[in-house]
């Protein structure tokens, strides 16, 4: 990959609540959100998980009925012409159905059209029945910003997929999430979710920013608290409300990210890893071999 990250950009993560089943309405919804954060200068926006569809279904045919094709289903359709009208990049979370097999997926939109699609490693709950797991590895996304990379939800709780992310030259990675309540979380204390993507951030020297949604589906609440995390771990922007749609922006540097990975005269996270105790891929090789066919077709 050849992009350098050039300069500071405004990040976007959209905090609501789905409508289970209103694909329509939440497209609609979704939509204004992101023309707003386009006002607000935001150039990069990150949508929930399954964030046209909500997330609790009954069965795999409710999920099936609720799924759809990248690139050529409506809420890629939908997305892709706002970020090409407003000229933004957009991450958002949907069911995907590839012939008869169903993901839970991100699909990465950029003013020119549909990027890439991130397919969900890491199967929480109920999930496992009705998706496949993500079978695309840890894709990274050149852009004229910098290179963006992609976790959803439960895949956050696995360091490797953030590591694999940055050692394949991410400077952000965008998280569309579902966060629910995590036993033995005591009162006033900041959610798991929140300090995980902090350390994966500074260990990685990486920005993250985590977009969650909000409300009760079906029995089951989500956390909200989403969270844009600068390279240094620190937080530039929340963590958001737990129960409110919010808009929430933050400015980032993807320069500063890659050039602050010298810590100090010795240390520097990825070049000091123990490649001699450990593969220095952590099993990337398939996402490195998938790359370097692309890169050969393309020339």
């Amino acid at each position: 990959m050849t992009n350098s990250p050039t300069e500071k950009i405004k990040i976007a993560c959209l905090q609501f609540e789905p409508h289970f089943g209103d694909i329509t309405g939440n497209l609609t919804r979704s939509i204004a959100m992101i023309e707003k954060a386009a006002d607000a200068g935001a150039s990069v926006i990150i949508l929930p998980e399954l964030a046209n569809s909500g997330y609790v279904f009954r069965s795999r045919s409710e999920a099936f009925s609720l799924s759809e094709l990248i690139p050529d289903g409506p809420s890629s359709r939908a997305w892709a012409e706002v970020a090409a009208r407003r000229r933004i990049y957009l991450v958002a979370g949907m069911a995907e159905r590839e012939s008869n097999r169903l993901y839970n997926s991100a699909v990465i939109i950029g003013p020119s059209g549909i990027i890439g699609t991130y397919r969900k490693l890491h199967l929480w709950g109920d999930e496992n029945l009705w998706f496949e797991a993500g079978n695309l590895g840890v894709p990274v996304f050149a852009t004229p910003f910098g290179r963006l990379g992609v976790a959803i939800c439960y895949d956050s709780w696995f360091p490797e997929v953030f590591r694999l992310a940055a050692v394949q030259g991410a400077d952000l990675v965008c998280v569309p999430t579902n966060w629910v309540p995590i036993p033995g979380q005591a009162e006033g204390q900041k959610p798991m979710a929140n300090i995980l993507h902090m350390a994966a951030a500074h260990s990685n020297s990486i920005i993250i920013a985590c977009a969650d949604r909000v409300g009760i589906e079906r029995g089951q609440p989500f956390l909200g608290h989403s969270l844009i995390v600068s390279h240094t771990g620190w937080p530039v922007a929340g963590p958001a409300s737990g129960d409110k749609e919010e808009i929430l922006c933050g400015e980032v540097d993807l320069s500063a990210a890659r050039k602050d990975r010298n810590w100090n005269s010795f240390n520097h996270p990825l070049r000091d890893r123990r490649t001699d105790v450990y593969a220095e891929h952590l099993g990337a090789e398939l996402a490195v071999q998938r790359e370097l066919r692309h890169c050969n077709r393309e020339q």
